[in-house]
């Protein structure tokens, strides 16, 4: 089986690493990024998402956002020029589900099977396999891209029909995204009042309000390490198709909109590529006050 790989960035590159070490044979293709170091490990490059398509059996998309996915996909030498007949494309980019359902029935035209299987746990959990994948589409494609699915993820669940993996990541991301604002919150609460947050941290990890954002996010804010394993910028993206999505459906998200503006507002303070654990900057500009372990 010949595995296409088109999006190599932060996320799909380690994604793709996976499933070389895994023993699959790799098609590989960036728009702009280069793939030497995949080539080095065994992959074939390709010049384009259609010679992609062309030689895979399946193909995997890896991309920022939803326009990109229809560009590589369904726009001019694209994936749908090249794909056969009977393979499977697997989009595991977070997008709006909308979308996935527009890709999946343009495929479908043409006899080619898709999931959407957007993932969890940023880029750390690409390097060392252990994504959470949440899959839509059909029982049967599930099942047969599963195994190469596991190669990346250590939790691959299929929650519905195609679609339904895009609206379970934006559940996903709206409680991430408030997560980390509540621990950026009660932290600069904390350091205000005089109290040290390493501390904090010790006392309440292994109590109702640990959480896995919380024990991720709490040592990078404390060694003040913003090296993004997820961007603002990109979880700005996440949170943009989630209200437009419940917007559609008439559901009012307050809390999802409030850190919305979080946010934009350390975007314009030039935050948009830094990890989103920099929403405790906002919170920290707001309060004087900085959230950091106690230096000697």
């Amino acid at each position: 089986m010949i595995v296409g790989f088109i999006g190599l960035g932060i996320m799909g590159r380690p994604m793709a690493k996976n499933l070389i070490n895994a023993g699959y044979k790799l098609v590989v293709y960036d728009k702009y990024a280069r793939v030497d170091d995949l080539t080095a490990l065994g992959a074939e490059g390709a010049a384009s998402c259609k010679e992609t398509a062309a030689r895979s059996d399946v193909l995997i998309t890896m991309l920022p956002n939803s326009p990109h996915v229809k560009e590589a996909i369904l726009g001019p030498g694209g994936v749908i020029e090249g794909i056969r007949p009977g393979s499977t494309v697997i989009d595991m980019s977070s997008i709006a589900p909308a979308v996935s359902q527009e890709v999946a029935l343009a495929l479908k035209a043409r006899g080619v099977n898709f999931l959407d299987a957007p993932v969890s746990g940023g880029e750390p959990k690409a390097v060392d396999a252990t994504l959470a994948i949440m899959v839509g589409g059909e029982q049967g494609v599930f099942d047969s891209a599963r195994p190469i699915l596991e190669k990346m993820g250590s939790s691959v669940v299929l929650v519905g029909d195609v679609g339904a993996g895009n609206v379970t990541k934006l559940a996903n991301q709206v409680i991430v995204a408030l997560n980390i604002a509540a621990v950026s919150e009660a932290f600069t609460l904390a350091v205000k009042a005089g109290v040290k947050p390493q501390a904090v941290f010790d006392a309440i990890k292994g109590g109702l309000a640990g959480s896995t954002v919380m024990n991720a996010k709490v040592p990078m804010i404390l060694d003040g390490n913003f090296k993004p394993g997820f961007r603002i910028e990109l979880h700005i993206k996440d949170l943009q198709n989630a209200l437009d999505t419940a917007h559609a459906l008439g559901v009012p998200l307050p809390l999802t909109a409030g850190v919305m503006e979080i946010l934009q507002a350390l975007k314009v303070d030039g935050e948009a590529a830094s990890d989103h654990g920099a929403i405790v900057r906002h919170y920290e500009k707001l309060s004087k006050t900085e959230v950091r372990k106690a230096r000697p």
